[in-house]
């Protein structure tokens, strides 16, 4: 197996862990919908940001990040 490949399998790992850390860590603080103290968006205009994670979505990506995590990893662990 050269350089690349591994390094390759690696970043898929992280990837994958990342994408599914961070949809567990956004469905673990949701927001309650309440504006910040600032009354909303620095920029002055509306904001785009949801006032909570959507279950469906993010229980979806986690799931594919740990699909995706966990086959790297039998990728590395195999070669």
């Amino acid at each position: 197996m050269s350089f690349y490949d591994q390094v390759m399998r690696e970043l898929v790992l992280a990837l994958g862990g990342a994408l599914f850390v961070a949809n567990a860590l956004a469905l673990y603080r949701r927001r309650s919908g309440v504006p910040d103290a600032s009354g909303g968006s620095p920029h002055g205009g509306e904001t785009t940001d949801l006032a909570q994670a959507p279950i469906a979505r993010s229980v979806t990506y986690m799931l594919i990040g740990l699909i995706v995590a966990l086959w790297a990893l039998a990728s590395i662990i195999k070669s």
